[in-house]
């Protein structure tokens, strides 16, 4: 068997174990190791969770909206979202009255990941802050939804607990899901990814995932390491569990979608589309009121809080992740080897070729706050 067709596979869902290496040592300590051989295979209850047609842009221009916010008080924070929705023209086209709505906030790394320098919050440099997740569901609500879940992969249950979600949980009447688990289903699924897929046909997911009706990624604006950005498409690799994509015991992160360190240049972007064009987000919001620059997480050496002070919406993640790297001061058509993408292909290009979306700014209209009024230069992580 080849090298890329092992990376191509993945654990049984059986395998229950979960590594004790952190992310943070890891990735300090080894860096992508080798590939080797992943055993096993999934369950054979194949569905499809994809809804491209949903995604890909009518006649007339993707629309983001911008809002100037310069914390995270609750209140700030609910007069924002909901003016950020009313310039969008509302969610009565997104979420519809008794749907069920699933909302995945960005909390990668977990409470163990460490501080930022000068010991600024989880919160307030590297996830997703728990009042813009708060300040969504009472607009969800407000829309008529029946349910709200809040899911994500969570490094261990005490993410919710410590990073504030459960507190939001109990006044939203939301339910947290952990995607690490196939509750309350019997088993996980296997989601198809649709004609043509890149790296994956499918993934292993929670079946939450395709009984919802409406899927909204709230992700933190940040450079990544060796995705160049992460916003609301690079927040859906938290949509499987990381043990089924490992290229070695112990690894404590999703190493196969990497692969090997002369694959991750091309390998990386392209499951970013695959797993996309499997979950389809239907409303985008990027919280960049206070975050950090130079990289994902406090595990990279250049990471480093900065404050923004910004909020964006979108209801096509190609076009408002696009804008969110304009106004980080990059340029969202920028390819390899050129800031921020030194490291991989810019999956945002990739994502326009598949006619997901467009990340060509003269082709998105921005309402609200232009992205000259709020631009603030990132540094990349290096």
């Amino acid at each position: 068997m080849s090298t890329h067709s092992k990376l191509n596979e993945h654990h049984n869902p059986e395998e229950n174990q979960q590594s004790e290496v952190s992310r943070r040592d890891f990735l300090r300590l080894a860096g992508v190791a080798a590939a080797s051989a992943l055993v096993g295979a999934c369950k054979p209850k194949v569905s499809g969770v994809s809804s491209e047609a949903t995604q890909k842009p009518s006649g007339k221009k993707a629309q983001v909206a911008i809002a100037k916010v310069i914390d995270y008080n609750q209140d700030t924070i609910n007069q924002a979202v909901s003016d950020l929705i009313k310039q969008l023209g509302g969610l009565q086209d997104v979420v519809k009255p008794g749907n069920r709505v699933a909302i995945k906030p960005n909390l990668t790394g977990g409470v163990n990941s460490g501080t930022a320098p000068g010991g600024v919050s989880a919160k307030e440099s590297f996830i997703t802050h728990p009042n813009v997740v708060r300040a969504l569901i009472n607009e969800v609500k407000a829309a008529g939804a029946k349910e709200v879940l809040i899911v994500e992969s969570v490094y261990e249950w005490a993410s919710y607990t410590q990073w504030g979600y459960v507190d939001v949980a109990n006044a939203t009447g939301a339910t947290l899901i952990d995607l690490n688990d196939f509750k309350p289903y019997e088993n996980f699924i296997e989601a198809t990814v649709g004609d043509d897929s890149y790296i994956y046909p499918k993934f292993t997911m929670n079946k939450i995932l395709q009984d919802v009706d409406v899927f909204m990624s709230v992700s933190k604006m940040k450079n990544h390491y060796n995705a160049g950005v992460t916003h609301t498409m690079k927040n859906l690799y938290g949509l499987v569990p990381y043990r089924f994509y490992t290229l070695n015991k112990g690894d404590a992160y999703r190493s196969a979608f990497h692969g090997t360190e002369d694959q991750t240049r091309t390998r990386l972007p392209r499951v970013i589309i695959d797993v996309n064009r499997t979950r389809t987000i239907n409303f985008s919001l990027i919280d960049g009121i206070k975050t950090a620059e130079g990289g994902e997480g406090p595990w990279i050496a250049t990471f480093k809080p900065v404050a923004p002070g910004v909020l964006l919406a979108g209801k096509n993640p190609v076009s408002t992740d696009a804008v969110a790297t304009a106004v980080m001061g990059h340029n969202p058509t920028a390819d390899y080897p050129d800031a921020p993408f030194i490291r991989c292909d810019n999956h945002l290009n990739l994502a326009a070729a598949r006619g997901l979306g467009t990340n060509k700014l003269e082709e998105i209209e921005v309402v609200g706050e232009t992205i000259e009024s709020v631009r603030f230069q990132f540094n990349p992580a290096t």
